[in-house]
Order: C-alpha cells, then structure tokens, then sequence
C-alpha cells in the first residue's frame, strides 16, 4: 500500500519540494521573483481548470441535488466546524499559526483528480464527483477565505477586502478565461492531457515551494519541536476520522445508492492542496503562509494513504 502511495509521482513531488524549500529556501529579492512566478503558476493553473470543465457537466449535476446538498453541507459545514474545534483544542499545545492551519485545512474544498480517480476505482459514481469536486471548487475560492476570516481567532487570518478581490483576480479570473477559451484551447488539453496535468502540478509545487520558503526562513523548524509535530498528527488524525467516517455514516442515514455514498466518502473526506497553496500564498505573507499550511500538506499525503485501501476494498466488496 505504502509503495503504492510513494510512487504517485505527485506525492513525490511535494516531498521534494518540501526538502528543496527546507535545504535552499528562496530569500530576500529572489522571493519576490519567486512570488510573482509563484502567482503567474497558479493563474495558469486555474486557467487549465477553466479550459477542462464543460459546462454542460456543471449543469448536470446540479440536477443530482440531494447528493450535491449533502456534499457541500459536510464539505463547508462539518469540516469547518471540525477544524475550528480542532483549532481551539490544540491553541495552547500548538504554535499560533499552525492551530489556525487546522481550521485552514477544514474549510477548504475537497480534490478533484484524487477523489475522482478513487472514487472510480472503487467504483462509485465517477461523474458525481467530478461535478461535485468541480461544483464546491468553485464555490470554495470565494467561500473558504470567508469562512476564515469569520471562524478564525488568530490576528493573522484578518482578510481585507483588498485580499478577496486579489483572490478574484489571480484565481477567478483566469478560470472565467478559460471557460471563454474552451472552444480554442480544449482540443489542445486534450490532446496533451499528461502535459496539462503536469503543468497543473508544477504550479502547485511552485506555490508550496514559495510558501514554504518563507516559513523555513522565519524559523519553522526552530519554531515547531518534535513533541508538536506529534500533538499536530493526532489533530490531523481526529479530522480525518470525522471527515472520512463522517462523510460514510451522513451518506448511509440518507439512505443514499452505494455509489453516491462511494462519491460522499472521497469527495468529503479529502481536501485539496491545488486550492489551498495557491489561497494560502495569496491570503497570508510568506512567514506565515508557510506554518498555516503545514497541516493541509500533511492532511493531503495522509488522506492519499488512507483512500487508497478504502478504494481497493470497496471494489472488491462490491
């Protein structure tokens, strides 16, 4: 199983970036270049996003309303008020930052490619998550800095009105874009899907790259000791507890069809780091931005670990 994780290209991917920003982290006029390509990786990654989702699959699974509903109350509901509780808890055990990066981690949206992929691979109703993921995607980008800064006790979470609009125009923006250059630019994407897909994960490398740059600069592993790493995996593990257990049971008391409940599962307990580095680079200064999304990285590779003999055993038990 562990093998199987450690190959997935992507999850190799963020480990070296993490070890690149921890042994040479970019620093003093270089960081504002790296910022600025930083900020250009992730308007294109948003733009591809725009260019890949037909319109038409929005429309349909608006239609699938009870399954959606659901999924957008646990996604923005429970695993918000998850992470708040989680962040309370943990205040006085963990640095100030990293316990807001709890409550960061639970109001983010779920994954798209990963839920999808397993979600077909136990096979569930793969075009319910993707319209799912796609669906609270882009809701997310507006909803998730806003659920921040009102659920948020740390003074580094104030979000100006400033900071939205930012937030509109690197990451809205280019999705608008792209959905005006579908009928252009998707034969291209899809004809280079491996291509695109690895644009899409460099841009998320270069985001946690910048990102965390700045906090291993800042001190980050000074700051943070063994016995808090330790206090943050049990946190991370009560989340995914609740966001995988949670999403299984919700599904089951609304007697939803197995498949729907395959799609609650993934698309509810995951979270995604291609909105969370790209939010948390352009919410926070990179000091900080780093610590905050600590937890969200580690929460990634754990829900990979975790998803991949769910997925297995649901295909076989069918």
């Amino acid at each position: 199983m562990f093998a199987r994780i450690f190959a997935d290209r992507f999850v190799m991917l963020l480990l070296a970036t993490i070890l690149l920003a921890s042994v040479l982290p970019v620093r003093g006029a270089a960081a504002e270049v790296a910022s600025f390509i930083s900020l250009a990786a992730i308007f294109l990654l948003f733009f591809l996003n725009g260019v890949r989702l037909p319109r038409h699959e929005v429309v349909n699974g608006v239609r699938n309303w009870r399954l959606q509903g659901a999924i957008f109350f646990f996604v923005f509901g429970v695993m918000s008020v998850t992470g708040l509780a989680l962040s309370y808890v943990f205040d006085n055990i963990l640095p100030p930052t990293l316990a807001l990066g709890l409550l960061f981690t639970g109001i983010l949206p779920s994954t798209v490619q990963s839920a999808s992929a397993y979600c077909a691979l136990a096979k569930g109703n793969v075009a319910a998550s993707v319209v799912a993921a796609a669906l609270v995607n882009l809701i997310g980008v507006l909803l998730s800095p806003l659920l921040l800064a009102v659920l948020a006790h740390v003074g580094e979470a104030n979000i100006s009105g400033a900071a939205v609009a930012r937030i509109a125009l690197i990451l809205l923006l280019p999705f608008t874009l792209g959905q005006i250059a579908q009928r252009w630019c998707k034969p291209w994407v899809d004809r280079n899907k491996e291509l695109a897909t690895w644009m899409d994960r460099i841009s998320i490398a270069i985001a946690v790259y910048v990102a965390f740059s700045g906090a291993v600069v800042a001190g980050i592993w000074s700051i943070v000791r063994g016995d808090e790493l330790a206090w943050l995996a049990l946190a991370l593990s009560v989340m995914l507890l609740v966001g995988f257990g949670g999403a299984w049971a919700l599904s089951g008391a609304m007697k939803l069809p197995r498949g729907d409940r395959i799609t609650m599962l993934f698309s509810g307990g995951q979270k995604s780091i291609a909105i969370g580095a790209p939010l948390a680079a352009t919410i926070f200064p990179p000091a900080i931005a780093g610590m905050v999304l600590l937890p969200t990285l580690i929460y990634h590779m754990a829900q990979l670990i975790l998803s991949a003999p769910l997925a297995t055993h649901f295909a076989k038990d069918r």
